[in-house]
This record gives structure tokens, sequence and C-alpha cells, in this order.
């Protein structure tokens, strides 16, 4: 079976010519013009991936990602015209794995599609389990608690803090991490990680300014490594 498309936009035309595509592409796709439908929808069919605008009428992108994340794993790539960091922050916090800003190729979007799809269908368990008094992770159970208190990650957040911790704490390339969680296509996009990274140190860091977990390796990467005391 074809892998499934969900596409939210409020502007049909745009629909049209993702749906054209999309299909001529192989993949099987769904509509909603706003966010509520895409919600429906998802409550009633199961899809592979979301495409959604952040720009939507009544319930937006962001509020509409939020929900989609908390229902459901499915992957979301982010459409917006809007590429400033705060913008890509809110949209990964709010549980994007990707963003894409308009207007884009459809080679490229069609590479992060691939990329988005792979992703979900690794089978790995991860690491063995971090277990300290400040952080405490179940790599299969895909749960964190930091501080005594349970924490919500993004899955591209999740995605890059297995890798890390999967180097046992070695560090891992900028390249290589970018190619682990955000495909084979990438290893140029240094912004990705900062954003990705500064969101991880906030989360689970004590002090996000002096981080002890998250470390980074000048020109190299970043290393996650637990203090033993």
């Amino acid at each position: 079976m074809n892998p499934s498309i969900l596409i939210v936009d409020d502007e049909p035309q745009i629909r049209r010519v993702l749906r054209t595509t999309l299909a001529g592409a192989g993949y099987a796709i769904a509509e909603a013009g706003d966010g509520e439908e895409a919600l429906a929808v998802l409550g009633r069919e199961r899809m592979d991936l979301v495409l959604l605008d952040m720009n939507l009428p009544g319930l937006d992108g962001l509020e509409t990602c939020h929900r989609i994340r908390t229902a459901s794993g499915v992957p979301i790539i982010v459409l917006t015209v809007r590429n400033s960091e705060p913008d890509k922050v809110r949209a990964l916090d709010a549980g994007a794995d990707d963003y894409i800003a308009k207007p884009f190729g459809f080679p490229e979007l069609l590479a992060r599609i691939r990329a988005a799809l792979r992703r979900q269908l690794l089978a790995d368990h991860g690491p063995p389990p971090v277990n300290t008094p400040e952080l405490a992770i179940d790599f299969e159970r895909r749960s964190v608690t930091a501080g005594g208190q349970p924490v919500h990650l993004a899955p591209k957040e999740f995605d890059l803090l297995r890798v890390l911790a999967g180097a046992e704490g070695r560090p891992v390339t900028h390249r290589k991490l970018l190619q682990a969680v955000w495909g084979p296509e990438y290893g140029d996009e240094a912004e990705y990680l900062r954003v990705a990274i500064n969101q991880l140190r906030r989360k689970l860091e004590p002090n996000p300014r002096q981080p002890r977990f998250l470390l980074t390796e000048h020109r190299v990467g970043y290393r996650f490594v637990v203090p033993t005391k």
C-alpha cells in the first residue's frame, strides 16, 4: 500500500498543486482546509505523514500541530512563510518533525518526505536506559524525566537525543547527526541542529547556559554525557 499523506492548507490551489505532485510520486492523498478538518480526518483515517501549513484560519497551525502530536506520532512537516528562528522553535516545540519555507522546490519537499517516512520505519530500540537522580531516559518506551518531572520531547528532539546517547560519550559530528535524524540528504543545515540542541538543553539541563549532559564540541558536533556525580 502506498504511503498516505494528509495535506492541510486553506488555499485550494496550493492543495491542488501538492496533490498532483505527490500523487504523481506515488502517494495516497487526503486533504483538509483547516485544523479542525485535519483533526477529523486523522480521527477516522490512518495517515503516514502530515503536511501542515502554519497560516490556517480558526485553529492555527501551531495549535493544530500540538493537538495532532498529543494524539499521534505521525510525522509532521510544517510548510511556512515564516522562517525566523523563533518560528522554527515554536514549530518544533509544538511537535513538528521538520519545516520547509515557502516558496520551496518540489525535489526538496519530496526528499524531506522520504526522509521522514524512512525515520518512521526505523525499528531501533535505542541505547540502554539512562537512570540518574537528575535525568532518566527509557529509549524503548520513549519516556524522559528531568529533575523528577516528566518531559515531552518532539520526535526530532528525541531522535537526536537517542543518536547522541548511542555514541556512549563520544562526539558526533554535525553531518552525522543531521543525516541520522533528518535524513541522508542533509549535512550542511547546522541551524537545524542548533535549534534542536537549544530546545533539548532548555528541557533537560538544570542550567541550559551551563550544560552538563549535552556538550558542544567546537567545530565538530555534540556529545551526550551522564555525570557520575
